[in-house]
């Protein structure tokens, strides 16, 4: 009997002898890849320059950092390749439905496209987690060493858990980090009130991400179940025999359900790094980014339509109370104790309408001064995240709520958008994340989660779950792990299936899966107060 090396050094023989015997189709697959990325590099290079032609400074500086911030986010994005986009591609390489030079590029194509379709709610849920006042100042030396601390954490423990083979989230990486920005923010602030995390907005997303695994396991095992009880085709239930593909039908299906969890991959887990992206540009030049450009003529006449209407709202809200103070410190310190205080509501009517004299006249939200489109987004930022607090109380009637929720909506558009070319480089980063570091999560998915080696009918099963539950996450704006659907997904159908489960992999995966959000909270801790000091 071959001992774990010797299956391990045996299918590592198979996949390399695999995409060997297919070296013709793999060069000219290699050629296509290298011209979609060649021509994707060079329409994110382009744009970026074009937005960048408008903005006015007598320094490098910004750009420097600009630079290196991209460079590191879309590292971030690659080395999530590794592990996310590997799983999309695990039971078609394995199965030997695909050679694996093509199906890298045939999940890149679709996590291209899911990126390219995705509506970025997912990307700005995550970044609301961070603390209001880093998000505020994200151009200053504590909002970059957020950045950072951010993208060094997640990479630095993605990498760890991709070089012991281990499926990790980069999800749960990324929200780690987050958390530990927020609490060495309050730890360190030297000021009082300052806000640290929002545990009700982090708990609402760590919710999704640990029922998501769960759902999978028992999901992916009932259609296991179900597939076995009304489809009789003994081919389906088979693991794979060398190098030999499955039958046509069940090669399509498994094709099939590679590219739905390709697609549903880039549509959720591309949009993180969308998300840090935005906050990057945001900070380093916000003349070309702080504001939607794209919303013009009758969106801008709408917007100061609504801001009236909200602010006559907030003025049959107040209760006769006068804001003393600045508005929008007074709207910050209701948001840093998540909570209203008094003077909220009049701060906020008051903040709206400095909002509507800054941009309710004009043809377009790319003609506000470049000088003001800084403080001009942080206003509306303040304002959307604080209407909430509003309309929590009890005494909104129906028709106030609709205003209110109307006009975050408008305030979601001017603020909450992503430009085309930083989808196209996210996408571009993923794919090739996969290309690199795709074998060693194919091992461990195909031979080292049961007993038995995976069989056509459970990868199909795994993929089918793992796709519905992603789009499902869509749907709700949460971001979820597509590894640990999907591996979880797997384990489920190796128990429905009576193969077993490899206790050693199960308890290492596991060991990820709780390990990981503790480590990434200590590591972003660490490297912002480092990085704050620094910057």
């Amino acid at each position: 009997m071959l001992t774990t090396e010797g299956k391990l050094m045996q299918t590592e023989a198979t996949a390399v002898s695999t995409a060997t015997s297919t070296q013709g189709s793999g060069r000219i697959f290699g050629i296509l890849f290298g011209l979609i990325l060649l021509a994707g590099a060079g329409y994110a290079g382009l744009h970026l320059v074009d937005d960048l032609s408008i903005v006015r400074s007598h320094s490098f500086t910004p750009f420097v950092l600009l630079g290196v911030a991209l460079l590191i986010a879309l590292g971030f994005e690659f080395v999530n390749g590794f592990h996310d986009t590997a799983n999309a591609v695990a039971t078609v390489i394995y199965t030997h439905s695909m050679p694996a030079n093509l199906a890298v590029i045939w999940s890149g194509i679709f996590n291209f496209l899911g990126v390219l379709t995705s509506s970025g709610a997912v990307a700005f849920t995550v970044v609301s987690l961070l603390p209001v006042e880093l998000i505020l100042q994200v151009g200053s030396g504590a909002g970059f060493a957020m950045v950072f601390a951010l993208l060094f954490a997640a990479i630095l423990w993605n990498l760890g858990t991709w070089y012991f083979g281990l499926p990790n989230s980069s999800s749960h990486t990324l929200i780690g980090s987050i958390i530990g920005v927020g609490l060495a923010n309050q730890l360190t602030a030297v000021k009082s009130g300052t806000s640290g995390v929002d545990w009700n907005a982090a708990f609402g997303v760590l919710r999704g991400l640990v029922f998501s695994p769960i759902a999978g396991f028992i999901l992916a095992g009932l259609l296991m179940l179900l597939l076995k009880a009304l489809i009789k085709i003994p081919a389906l239930y088979r693991a794979p025999e060398g190098n030999k593909p499955p039958p046509w039908p069940i090669r399509a299906l498994l094709v099939l359900t590679c590219t739905g969890v390709s697609f549903s991959h880039g549509s959720n887990d591309g949009q993180k790094g969308m998300g840090l992206i935005m906050l990057i540009l945001i900070g380093t030049v916000p003349t070309a980014y702080a504001l939607n450009g794209a919303v013009s003529g009758g969106q801008v006449q709408t917007f100061h339509q609504v801001t009236v209407q909200t602010q006559q709202v907030l003025d049959t809200l107040d209760h006769g109370v006068h804001a003393n103070g600045n508005p929008r410190d007074l709207v910050t310190a209701s948001l840093q104790q998540h909570k209203l205080l008094p003077g909220t509501i009049p701060a906020l009517s008051a903040l709206l309408a400095n909002i509507d004299q800054q941009i309710g006249n004009r043809p377009s939200l790319r003609s506000v001064p470049q000088e003001q489109m800084g403080n001009v987004r942080n206003d509306i930022y303040l304002a959307n995240a604080a209407i909430p607090l509003v309309l929590a109380q009890p005494d909104v009637s129906g028709d106030q709520s609709k205003t209110l929720t109307t006009w975050r909506g408008l305030a979601a558009k001017a603020t909450q958008f992503i430009p085309a070319w930083v989808k196209v480089a996210v996408a571009l980063a993923l794919g090739l994340g996969t290309m690199v570091g795709w074998k060693r999560i194919v091992v461990t998915v195909g031979e080292r989660i049961g007993k038995e080696h995976l069989t056509y009918a459970q990868g199909a099963s795994a993929e089918l779950i793992a796709m519905g539950l992603i789009q499902a996450a869509d749907m709700y704006h949460l971001p979820v792990s597509t590894t640990h659907v999907l591996t979880s997904g797997v384990a489920g159908t190796m128990a429905a299936n009576g193969s077993g489960l490899q206790w050693a992999t199960v308890r290492n995966l596991l060991m990820a899966w709780v390990l990981t959000l503790p480590a990434s909270i200590l590591l972003a801790g660490v490297l912002f107060v480092a990085l704050k000091h620094l910057f």
